[in-house]
């Protein structure tokens, strides 16, 4: 479980196909950036754009992770040598819960339409696929590439729904959100509430 408050940005330097198969996964070396790695043990989870990955190898600036194929079919930015990549190691019962409940599993994709800035923030505006704009709400929480942010507004389209955020400076500056560009894929997790309100709301 997570936040969505991003601890550090780190980078993806190496990536490693685990066969060649075609449905095979890779390895990932992300080099961790000032996320601190001392309290970080073997099998201990850390978001990476928002997506929940186990640690199978560490060194005091870097660790490893084995993503599946099927995440990488699912997500954006996990597969990339060289990307920035948001970074949040799991919550611990006692820490502050800045953001939202988030559990690091990615509901799907959606791409960015605006990305701009307005007075001394940004407006981004996200079009979200019909299936996950359901769970959109004014005010609601949403994640976007593992970072925990307020909808502003919501408005049903014929791609899906469209969505707006305002990013305040210190979110743009200290996260991978500040190289959204039009156009551009994302990752969205959905408010955890709202999946179970969904399934409260329609089972038998």
């Amino acid at each position: 479980m997570f936040t969505g408050i991003v601890a550090a940005v780190g980078r993806i330097e190496k990536v490693t196909p685990l066969g060649s198969e075609p449905e095979a996964g890779v390895r990932l070396t992300i080099a961790a950036g000032s996320l601190d790695l001392a309290d970080v043990e073997l099998g201990d989870s850390i978001a990476i754009q928002g997506a929940c990955m186990t640690v199978v190898q560490k060194s005091p600036d870097s660790f490893d992770v084995e993503v599946s194929r099927e995440s990488l079919n699912k997500t954006v930015g996990l597969g990339d040598a060289n990307a920035e990549v948001n970074l949040e190691k799991a919550l611990r019962a006692h820490d502050r819960l800045g953001g939202h409940l988030v559990s690091g599993h990615v509901d799907g994709l959606a791409v960015v339409s605006r990305f701009e800035p307005i007075g001394e923030s940004h407006e981004l505006r996200i079009v979200a696929p019909k299936d996950i704009g359901k769970y959109l709400a004014y005010k609601g929480s949403v994640t976007v590439n593992g970072v925990s942010l307020t909808v502003n507004s919501v408005s049903d389209c014929a791609d899906g729904c469209e969505f707006s955020i305002n990013l305040i400076p210190n979110t743009v500056k200290v996260t991978t959100l500040k190289a959204l560009t039009q156009g551009k894929k994302v990752n969205l997790e959905i408010d955890l509430i709202a999946r179970y309100v969904e399934r409260m709301m329609n089972a038998k």
